[in-house]
């Protein structure tokens, strides 16, 4: 009987001593189980002290058969020693004596009947178990989201602040392009007002007409006053095919080291560069050989690959 409940508890997971102290204190797989489940947080090495040590039980007469267990304390009485040594245990009784009267074993329907109510014990008591883990489960998994739910704010609000650091860019880049417009523009008004007067002066002298004199040139407007700067880097905005790519580079670097960077980290292949406004168009070992401050690309300007 007891190696198969030994096996039985084996079976079922517990560990080889504790199994083997659960059949010698106990009288069948019910009382077994019961002693696993009373003792299952008391250390081990306390469970063998008990063991070696064991409760005082007090001998009847001599000549007297023992049938049975009695515990001095309480009353109850007890079919074998392991009983006893499990009730000892449970309740902290030490006081024991044997007895003649006899109690009678369980019946088949009985010892049958506890089993199950033990196995429905154990069945519960893993289910509790599995939805404890369950909880558990859950709360490393809200851990967990909160985590990356930071981590992807994080990321976003770095997405932001290099977005706003790209408008501002491009925004100084519209700036100084509409201020090249600008200039550009007041150029070719010159210009032209230089052709009138010639015009007039050349007419004047078919005419045999005394040569007007030429109204006084507007001042030019100056130019928008920004303070005196040495620009040492170079703001490159690079459109490609598959878009744009923006480069801050030294203003001594050479066309042709940029030709070579966009090639070698961007896989592209450079064959010139073009600028549209004002046009200009970058190819060939002499343009290429010119840094970005002689090409005229300080501080910034927005080429073409081609």
């Amino acid at each position: 009987m007891s190696q198969s409940v030994l096996e039985q508890l084996l079976e079922m997971g517990f560990d080889k001593e504790r199994a083997e102290l659960a059949v010698k204190r106990s009288d069948g797989m019910p009382d077994a189980m019961d002693w696993l489940e009373k003792t299952q947080d008391t250390p081990l090495e306390e469970l063998l002290e008990e063991e070696a040590s064991g409760p005082n039980v007090a001998k009847v007469d001599d000549g007297t058969v023992a049938m049975s267990l009695v515990c001095s304390e309480c009353g109850k009485k007890f079919r074998s020693q392991g009983e006893a040594e499990f009730h000892a245990n449970k309740s902290g009784h030490t006081d024991f004596a044997e007895s003649t009267e006899e109690i009678a074993p369980l019946t088949e329907e009985e010892k049958k009947k506890r089993l199950e109510e033990l196995r429905e014990r154990v069945k519960a008591k893993r289910e509790g178990q599995a939805a404890v883990d369950k909880e558990e489960q859950k709360r490393n998994e809200k851990i967990r989201q909160k985590a990356t739910r930071e981590s992807h704010e994080l990321k976003e609000e770095l997405q932001r602040k290099e977005q706003m650091k790209e408008a501002a860019k491009k925004r100084q880049e519209k700036l100084d392009d509409l201020e090249a417009k600008r200039i550009i523009k007041a150029r070719i008004e010159a210009d032209k007002e230089e052709r009138r007067r010639k015009a007039e002066e050349a007419k004047a002298a078919r005419e045999g007409r005394a040569v007007p004199a030429a109204p006084a040139a507007p001042a030019p407007a100056p130019a928008a006053t920004r303070p005196a700067a040495t620009h040492n880097e170079a703001r490159l905005r690079l459109q490609t095919t598959s878009g744009n790519i923006m480069k801050t580079l030294p203003a001594d670097t050479t066309l042709f080291e940029v030709k070579q960077l966009l090639e070698s980290e961007n896989g592209l292949t450079v064959t010139k560069f073009v600028q549209n406004f004002p046009r200009k168009v970058f190819e060939g070992h002499l343009d290429l050989g010119k840094t970005l401050k002689e090409a005229g690309l300080v501080p910034s300007a927005a080429l073409i690959i081609q």
